[in-house]
């Protein structure tokens, strides 16, 4: 029996977003009746056919993937992330127990693996459970998670990891960690000498019930030159 777990924030105009990112603006461009009226079906008598949405949204809004040029000028957009790292084996991390504006480190890194009895293998994809999913329609959450050592992140990597992620809505800690710790999108900043990507705004990380033997499909929509695009994530899992 095949069960798939839809890891993906719904997107809409009241959504919460990263601070001074502006949340989606979605509107009719042309409804049923206006599009049958306009093409002249109405006065044969079907007056209501298919209609349109005008979407206008940041990159880095709901569940995305950052592509390196988030960080780095000159590197490439979405459409340049290898579609081999966006369909692999998934492994999942529980730090759920850390404290709002923890730094995830490398020895954090290693105890959880070592708790879950997981050895990493090239093009994993490793996310952190942070329990700030479960909040995404609160305030705190844009505040209250933990966030990923540029170290972590570098050491995964050098395990074969080029595809993470999080269920909190930067991958970092949140901004006032940052401030407080001195420590400014360290995470991020890996991009800046590695090929790895990260994804942001995962959910329902908690059902898919097993920290590794799942699969994840984390396809970004090729937007061309952009810094991320929107990602439909689901973990697959054979039970």
């Amino acid at each position: 029996m095949r069960r798939i777990v839809d890891l993906s924030m719904p997107v809409h105009m009241d959504m919460l977003t990263f601070p001074r990112v502006p949340p989606p603006a979605l509107t009719v461009y042309e409804s049923h009746e206006d599009f049958a009226t306009r093409i002249g079906a109405a006065e044969h008598g079907v007056d209501s056919l298919t209609a349109s949405y005008l979407v206008v949204s940041n990159d880095h809004v709901g569940t995305h993937l950052d592509a390196r040029k988030h960080i780095v000028p000159t590197a490439g957009g979405p459409e340049t992330i290898p579609l081999e790292y966006c369909v692999s084996d998934g492994v999942l991390l529980d730090f759920t127990d850390k404290e709002p504006g923890y730094v995830i480190s490398v020895e954090d890194v290693k105890a959880e693996l070592d708790r879950i009895e997981y050895t990493l293998k090239e093009r994993d994809i490793v996310l952190n459970h942070t329990g700030a999913g479960a909040y995404n329609t609160e305030e705190r959450y844009r505040t209250d998670h933990p966030g990923m050592s540029g170290e972590a992140t570098r050491w995964l990597i050098s395990h074969g990891v080029r595809l993470m992620g999080c269920d909190a809505i930067t991958y970092d800690p949140p901004v006032w960690a940052m401030f407080e710790k001195k420590l400014f999108w360290e995470a991020h900043r890996v991009m800046w000498d590695e090929e790895y990507w990260h994804l942001e705004n995962l959910m329902n990380l908690d059902q898919i019930g097993r920290p590794h033997g799942f699969q994840l499909c984390v396809l970004p929509v090729k937007w061309v030159g952009t810094t991320a695009a929107p990602v439909r994530a689901v973990a697959v899992i054979d039970e």
